[in-house]
């Protein structure tokens, strides 16, 4: 019996028992696998601080008999909700358990789980069986192409943000990072977390979540995936450094509480600076504090500038996949960086999925120079970062969309860069075309199955200027060959080659036929061009 013929048995079936339930009485709440299944409830008395005096969590039992327990979260006044995802289809309950609260505690109910159609039914990401890449829990490979619209949640109206996200997904991306309580990018009259008395904890700024909701409901019903940072923690005004570790963890597990249901990837910590033993160990607790029991979601750490933060987490059993950030340096230092550097070197050590979560940002300002980053240079960082690793995903990042501003204006926080042009000037660059090019090429091959093969190459032009690099990839069973040439040199290959050779340009993601001489393929021009080789 095929996949499409079982899903369509199963959902059937469940309409079937939906119906029966509604002859003998109410008729029973349904919800999508992978869906989103809200339970609302009501404190029975008015608590002073309900989001610290209080706990609780609805437990959810499944008809294979598994069971799940979550947190709830305070949503204002007497309001709690709890939000789960069911993964699988038939009946499923939940009963609620507070121990301060009898509103809060002992109410249960029962739902309906039917299978879900199109996209949907893929089902949220998780790591592959095989530790090298992101997968949708069918199984089907996932390809990270993540724009870093850092402030775009926190600065866009609704419409803004619909029409920027339908547009990243029409040009081929599949993620969108960006940031939940970065105070330097928001007002600080409306911060994310209010001061509650002299003395008092600090809340939640209720409406403000109740807005992030939506701005992350939007980026799913887009078909991206949503990857927001939980703290920014660059400068010590961020609420990352800010915030005590308890105060952390709770706000941390407030967003989880909110948020796990979706289609989901944790950013726990944002441009961080985590190499310092005392750093590392504060953010592993919290790590470990965050991320126990509940609803399963992959997570990371983003860290600042040029860094690499394997050893730091590694060991940890919620940092699901390693993201580095290769930075916005000279062409050369960077390419270095990535291609010579601890991502080329260290990824086996980690035996997880490795992706560059910040790249050369497009039109930003070299470190300490008065270079602008090029469309060139961010596909040179994005087919280093992809090919010197198993290939899993790259993201990409320009000034206007990351500041979002609504008009020409400096960058909060960033006494540098100057005079950002407003938002929508983000939307259509030559960088984009290329990712949306890079997006088509790597659609057209297996990509999951590569594996960095620098011993295939014979003759390396970027030994002396890393510009140059020419990085290779391959199957491990031979039958595919990726190689990317930054400036147009030969790439010279050893070896059984696959028999079909292609070259593709990066700008376009338009191919033309290849012939080798002695093994020695020569790109159609002197400009960055892709090898692709298949049997």
């Amino acid at each position: 019996m095929s996949a499409e013929v079982s899903l369509r048995r199963a959902a059937i079936l469940c309409i079937i028992a939906v119906l029966l339930t509604a002859q003998g009485g109410a008729a029973m709440d349904s919800v999508a696998k992978w869906g989103v299944y809200e339970i609302e409830l009501e404190s029975a008395i008015a608590h002073e601080s309900p989001f610290v005096e209080l706990s609780v969590t609805v437990s959810f039992e499944g008809p294979d008999g598994r069971s799940t327990t979550i947190d709830a979260f305070w949503d204002g006044g007497r309001t709690w909700r709890a939000r789960f995802a069911p993964d699988v289809v038939g009946r499923w309950s939940w009963r609620s358990a507070c121990q301060s609260d009898e509103g809060l505690d002992g109410r249960e109910g029962q739902f309906q789980c039917v299978a879900a159609g199109g996209e949907a039914a893929r089902g949220p990401l998780e790591v592959s069986a095989d530790n090298t890449h992101l997968e949708h829990a069918d199984r089907t490979p996932c390809f990270w192409l993540a724009d870093t619209a850092w402030n775009g949640a926190l600065r866009s109206n609704a419409q803004e943000w619909g029409e920027y996200l339908r547009l990243r997904r029409e040009q081929g991306f599949t993620a969108v990072q960006f940031v939940t309580t970065q105070w330097r990018g928001w007002p600080t009259a409306e911060v994310f977390l209010l001061p509650q008395g002299e003395d008092g904890p600090a809340i939640p700024n209720i409406p403000a979540y109740q807005r992030l909701d939506e701005r992350l409901r939007a980026v799913n019903e887009a078909g991206l995936v949503a990857a927001p940072v939980m703290l920014w923690t660059l400068t010590e005004e961020d609420p990352g450094q800010v915030l005590s570790e308890d105060a952390a963890i709770r706000l941390c597990r407030y967003m989880r509480a909110r948020w796990a249901a979706y289609n989901v990837v944790w950013l726990l910590g944002g441009d961080g600076r985590y190499n310092e033993e005392q750093v590392a160990a504060r953010w592993r607790r919290i790590g470990r504090a965050v991320f126990e029991g509940g609803i399963d979601r992959p997570a990371t750490m983003h860290p600042c500038g040029t860094s690499w933060v394997g050893e730091e987490f590694g060991d940890e059993e919620w940092f699901d996949f390693l993201g580095y950030q290769s930075g916005h340096g000279l062409p050369e230092r960077t390419s270095a960086w990535i291609a010579m550097g601890p991502p080329a070197m260290n990824w086996k050590q980690l035996g997880k999925p490795v992706i560059n979560l910040e790249p050369n940002y497009e039109g930003f300002p070299a470190y300490g120079s008065e270079y602008r980053i090029s469309a060139h240079d961010v596909r040179r960082a994005a087919w280093l970062s992809l090919l010197v690793t198993p290939t899993a995903g790259v993201s990409y990042g320009t000034n206007p969309i990351w500041v979002w501003g609504d008009e020409i204006a400096d960058a909060p926080g960033h006494g540098s860069l100057k005079s950002i042009p407003p938002w929508r000037q983000g939307l259509y660059t030559d960088g984009i075309t290329s990712m949306s090019a890079l997006r088509r090429i790597i659609d057209r091959i297996e990509w999951w199955r590569l594996r960095p093969a620098q011993d295939r190459l014979v003759e390396q032009p970027g030994t002396d200027d890393a510009r140059r690099f020419i990085a290779v990839a391959a199957s491990d069973a031979g039958d595919l060959l990726v190689a990317y040439t930054p400036e147009g040199d030969a790439v010279a290959l050893a070896g059984d080659l696959p028999a079909n050779a292609r070259w593709y340009d990066p700008r376009t993601g338009k191919a033309i036929g290849a012939e080798a001489h002695g093994g020695r393929f020569q790109p159609p021009a002197e400009e960055d061009w892709l090898l692709v080789m298949t049997e």
